[in-house]
């Protein structure tokens, strides 16, 4: 795949979600290294929309610990029972925040992240292996469009696993 995003010139999330998939597909198709694939899936997500963050988190032992991102500087460790990452991966759901600061036991790890959605990815097995967690400086920026076109990239990655 070449090294550049083709989106269409629109401001409707669905449809640039439609054209990023397959993109993505193509991007991460033969690569075995999933630390590659995970960064390029960050800085094309980055890309699209203009995310305030967009990064995951991965289980290593008992704690969820940064992984490929893009953005401000993050928080590095994140327990299983803590924020809206240790939340997600806890409940094994995709958690929506339209306001983060409603949020009981939001980490901030940046006080300009006005709204989340994290998206636990699965492994094989069934068993949660890390999450996507996206950011955005605007509260209530997330709807359910995002929810079910970000579960789609997390299986894409499950696939990769």
């Amino acid at each position: 795949m070449a090294e550049t995003l083709v989106l269409p010139k629109t401001a409707q999330r669905q449809e640039i979600y439609e054209s990023l998939l397959p993109q993505l597909r193509a991007l991460t198709d033969g690569e075995p290294d999933l630390i590659a694939n995970l960064a390029n899936i960050s800085a094309a997500l980055k890309e699209a929309f203009g995310f305030f963050w967009v990064g995951f988190y991965l289980k290593k032992g008992n704690q969820l610990v940064l992984g490929p991102f893009q953005g401000p500087i993050a928080c590095t460790r994140i327990q299983f029972d803590k924020g809206v990452c240790g939340a997600s991966y806890s409940r094994k759901e995709t958690i929506l925040v339209p306001d983060v600061e409603q949020f009981p036991g939001h980490i901030a790890c940046s006080s300009a992240s006005k709204s989340e959605v994290v998206v636990p990815v699965f492994d094989k097995t069934g068993a949660v292996a890390m999450v996507l967690d996206v950011d955005s400086d605007q509260l209530n920026d997330f709807s359910e469009v995002d929810v079910r076109e970000l579960e789609k990239i997390a299986a894409l990655i499950t696939s990769l696993l």
